[in-house]
């Protein structure tokens, strides 16, 4: 946001401080706000907007250079500046007003100035309205809108554009994509963090209000797209599927067969219970609800697909055993054996 928008903006009353507010508390209320009006979390219409002003205001009251040229310039524009000795109630420092011009246009070349005097006095200076230093008007113009010759802060309409979006990419482990993570980026040559919600997906895309390119003529700065590449979980247990998490979960074959209750853990580490039905077979799905992803406003199920596992050798007591497993299933079996023959036919007739 250019500087001569501050006026119009309260960006105390945005971020819901008071202007003396510290800076570890500015710092909390953009957390909070920004955890309920991101817009990867909060799909209302008016989050979009409401989160780009929650960043702006963050922005500039987060930086302590950029928060003192801000109350000065609002002080400015609160009925006008009064210019006095001292900075008593109601008045307006007049070294402060030399400090805004001091920061904003180098100290240099105006030819005079505001300031005060060693006992607090006020000494007036005139600026220079010849070739050697720019006119008053001229300065004030350029700040607030106008431009040489136009007056302090009154001038004919610029052009505004809002400034073009920037591209980055961002590799994400598994964990950080189940959990969220902040991380560190670089845009136009400044580093900031942001913070990555929990599910995120691979392939995703996130926008960043205001970190693009700046606008122009005062207009909004561009946005920031994120691609998000995610690495596949290293044990090969879980994958992600929007809120929900699926695991493969390895049972016996008398497990499924017979059912039971089977304890496992879950993507924390949390011991759980699952009961298996009887007769459940291998790629059979259950569900374990609010063991999935927390992404902030809602909490996903862990859905566990079993995976049967079969002896690779036979010792002689389970070849003996088995066989005669097989023979009591003679009548299961048949059902299977015509169940083959069934597919067969079919595929046949589908040639």
């Amino acid at each position: 946001m250019a500087e001569q928008d501050w006026l119009t903006k309260d960006f105390y009353a945005v971020l819901g401080v008071s202007k003396d507010a510290s800076d570890s508390d500015i710092t909390k209320a953009y957390r909070k706000l920004a955890r309920k009006y991101h817009p990867d979390l909060n799909k209302t219409p008016e989050a979009e907007e409401k989160f780009k002003d929650i960043s702006e205001a963050y922005d500039v009251l987060s930086n302590k250079e950029q928060r003192q040229k801000y109350d000065a310039i609002r002080s400015l524009g609160a009925g006008g500046a009064r210019f006095s000795g001292g900075s008593g109630a109601g008045g307006f420092d007049a070294g402060q007003f030399s400090d805004i011009f001091g920061s904003m246009f180098g100290n240099s070349g105006f030819g005079g100035g505001f300031g005060t005097d060693g006992n607090g006095g006020a000494h007036t200076y005139t600026y220079s309205t010849g070739a050697g230093g720019p006119n008053l008007s001229d300065i004030l113009g350029g700040m607030f809108g106008g431009g040489a010759g136009r007056g302090a802060g009154f001038g004919a309409a610029q052009e505004t554009r809002k400034g073009a979006d920037r591209n980055a990419h961002i590799s994400l482990t598994f964990r950080q994509a189940v959990e969220g993570a902040t991380v560190s980026l670089s845009a136009g040559g400044q580093s900031f963090k942001t913070r990555i919600p929990a599910g995120v997906r691979d392939g995703q895309k996130i926008r960043i209000p205001g970190k693009g390119e700046p606008g122009i003529g005062g207009g909004a700065n561009g946005d920031l797209y994120i691609a998000v590449t995610v690495k596949p979980d290293p044990s090969g247990v879980f994958t992600a599927e929007g809120r929900n998490l699926h695991m493969r979960l390895p049972v016996t074959a008398a497990e499924a067969v017979l059912g039971g209750t089977v304890e496992a853990r879950d993507f924390d580490g949390q011991t759980f219970k699952i009961k298996v039905p009887q007769g459940a077979g291998n790629g059979k799905k259950l569900r374990v609800r609010g063991h999935g992803i927390d992404d902030g406003r809602e909490t996903g199920d862990l859905i566990v697909e079993l995976d049967v596992q079969l002896p690779q050798e036979l010792s002689a007591d389970q070849r003996k055993a088995l066989k005669a497993f097989d023979k009591a299933s003679a009548a299961f079996n048949a059902e299977v054996a015509q169940s083959r023959e069934r597919g067969a036919d079919e595929r046949g007739g589908m040639r």
